[in-house]
């Protein structure tokens, strides 16, 4: 049998691909048991986080465990085969090994180095054990894994290369200002009391949030969490309980909310947070600020198209007259002529325009619906702007009308044609609309998400979710302690390897001492029925003579090949001895069933001494 694991992460998928594979709790279990019922698999388990969803399993064919392992992830995702396969990876023996204690190691994590993964395969080694899908390889493998996992951390500085998902989020919350500073007098609210929650509502309180509210399906695990925070030495924080129906009320008191729960749907809709912002008091948006007195005149392209006479009254004026040709003004030194509806120069009196029903003087259509001579006259005068009419010297050229028919002509069949002609003049730089201020930050860490993504469009509201976080951390840098535990993997990959090939060869050596023990008694039977008068005293000399010298024949070779066994390729050994002295396979069989069996239950008496909880509202384990 040989270790395989498919599955997809973040690192192979996108989000949103993750958010739709997602698996509840009950479908993690049926996943398991239609894995072991499977024909490659005997032993499986599923790690399945926020990050991650992975099927282990120990098969006995490679390409026919890929390819049942594979359909099974898209049988329980939800997802087509077809639209599962190109985000799918395959590890197999060693490097499945690897793979996972990277992972445990927090190599492999959105945030590297977190230490949350731990705390989340133990919850996956304690439900395959709750299934009874983990045999003795797996067992073996997580709990090595855990091991790994917490020796990267008491012997290296990984933790400085990463932090908790918790806390990354925080900071993207606070863009830039330091956690405490920003978090400082808030108040929170918590939705959610499995691990990852609990820690979200612990980080809170240390960076000084002035009360923090815990919502949950289960009303007691919120009032346990409470009653910790409140008797923490290290935070002095209001911490309260509530029921998941006060979430809506308490929304719209809070100033950050954290939600990370094992719901399938929204837990947040963009219409519930924007009920929770009515009433909220806000900073306003930037008025517009007043034309400073004295500032000169508008441009056409001003949005008020009122108009004021020199006294500051409104101006009126009657409809523009058809066919006004007046001849284009002369540019000189002096002033520029001006008429009664002339801005800065220009020839046309837009004043009359702007008086007809229906039109605006703003962009293109400040000259739509202008004859070709007024067209021609207004094209002139923006193309060379009001500062180079003012500054060409006396004697500058002006274009004459009739030496531009053709020109003139093409503009007019473009209006024409397509109802309007382009405006010549620069347009002016488009002031992008104030933004307010977050008046309510939300971090949502669940996957499938909590939070509805529409949110982040809500004026006053900053989302940070899983994808945010993900581009986030794509940039974060690398501590150099990563490379000191991508040294320990390394090894404990080689020494978990050497030990699985040396446990695999121990029943056959087993049973090969079994063999020799009944040979031993079957001639110190014979021995004594040949010699009858053999006291008790010379029987046991000779007996144990015997069996010295059968140990002493048996021990060089049984410790050479289970140490020829342990390097790679030698898995051979095993099967050479039974052929060499030609053990019942059978024999053998039994002594490995009675060791696995043996090891399973050393395995569940220690899980059941150091998580004695592990059953307790499993929807609400924690998600990283």
């Amino acid at each position: 049998m040989s270790l395989l694991v498919v599955g997809l992460s973040h690192r192979s998928a996108p989000v949103s691909v993750l958010e739709r594979a997602a698996l509840a709790m009950d479908a993690q279990a049926k996943l398991l048991q239609d894995t072991v019922a499977a024909e490659p698999a005997t032993e499986a388990a599923v790690l399945a986080t926020c990050n991650r969803i992975e099927l282990y399993a120990d098969v006995d064919k490679f390409h026919a465990g890929v390819a049942e392992l594979s359909t099974l992830l898209a049988q329980h995702s939800g997802l087509g085969l077809d639209e599962l396969t190109p985000y799918l990876y395959v590890h197999y023996e060693d490097r499945a090994v690897h793979h996972l204690f990277s992972v445990a190691c927090g190599l492999d994590s959105m945030v590297v180095g977190e230490g949350q993964i731990l705390g989340q395969i133990k919850d996956s080694l304690a439900t395959s054990q709750e299934q009874h899908t983990a045999g003795r390889l797996l067992n073996d493998l997580f709990q090595q894994s855990l091991r790994v996992g917490k020796r990267a951390h008491s012997e290296t500085g990984i933790d400085r290369a990463g932090q908790s998902l918790v806390t990354f989020g925080l900071e993207q919350l606070a863009a830039g200002t330091p956690v405490g500073n920003w978090a400082a007098g808030k108040r929170a609210l918590v939705i959610g009391a499995g691990s990852m929650s609990s820690l979200a509502a612990a980080t809170l309180a240390r960076a000084g949030v002035a009360e923090v509210v815990i919502a949950n399906r289960t009303l007691e695990r919120a009032e346990r969490l409470a009653q910790i925070l409140t008797e923490a030495d290290d935070a002095d924080v209001v911490a309260r309980a509530v029921p998941m129906e006060s979430v809506p009320d308490e929304l719209t008191r809070a100033d950050v909310a954290v939600s990370c729960t094992g719901a399938t749907g929204l837990v947040l809709t963009a219409e519930a947070v924007a009920r929770a912002l009515e009433g909220r008091v806000v900073g306003p948006l930037v008025p517009p600020q007043p034309r400073p007195a004295g500032s000169g005149p508008r441009r056409t392209g001003d949005a008020d198209s009122r108009r004021t006479d020199g006294a500051g009254s409104p101006r009126t004026s009657a409809p523009a007259a058809a066919g006004d040709d007046g001849p284009l003004p002369t540019r000189g030194d002096g002033p520029t002529p001006t008429g009664p509806g002339t801005d800065d120069g220009c020839p046309l009196d837009l004043s009359a325009v702007q008086a007809t029903a229906g039109f605006s003087v703003l962009g293109e259509a400040a000259v739509a619906g202008m004859g070709a001579a007024e067209l021609e006259k207004h094209a002139a005068w923006v193309d060379k702007g009001a500062e180079e009419r003012t500054a060409r010297p006396a004697g500058g050229v002006v274009p004459d009308p009739e030496t531009e028919t053709e020109v003139i002509t093409a503009l007019a069949a473009t209006v024409a044609t397509v109802g309007r002609v382009p405006e010549r003049r620069r347009p002016e730089a488009v002031v992008p609309a104030p933004r307010r201020e977050p008046v309510l930050w939300l971090l949502d860490l669940a996957m499938p998400r909590d939070v509805d993504a529409a949110v982040h469009r809500l004026p006053g509201v900053r989302l940070v979710d899983i994808e945010s976080l993900a581009e986030a951390s794509a940039d974060a840098p690398m501590a150099a302690d990563v490379e000191q535990v991508r040294g320990i993997v390394s090894d404990e990959v080689a020494a978990f390897g050497a030990a699985q090939r040396a446990a695999h060869i121990t029943p056959t050596v087993v049973a090969l001492r079994s063999m020799a023990a009944d040979v031993v008694a079957n001639e110190i039977a014979r021995l004594e029925a040949r010699l009858p008068g053999l006291d008790d005293k010379h029987r046991a000399e000779i007996t144990q003579t015997v069996r010295r010298v059968v140990d002493k024949l048996l021990h060089a070779p049984t410790v050479r090949v289970k140490q020829l066994a342990a390097e790679p390729g030698g898995a051979g050994y095993a099967d050479a001895l039974r052929t060499l002295f030609d053990l019942d396979p059978e024999t053998v069989a039994s002594v490995s069933r009675a060791d696995e069996a043996d090891s399973a239950e050393r395995t569940e008496r220690t899980e059941r001494s150091v998580n004695p909880e592990n059953n307790e509202n499993a929807e609400n384990r924690g998600r990283a």
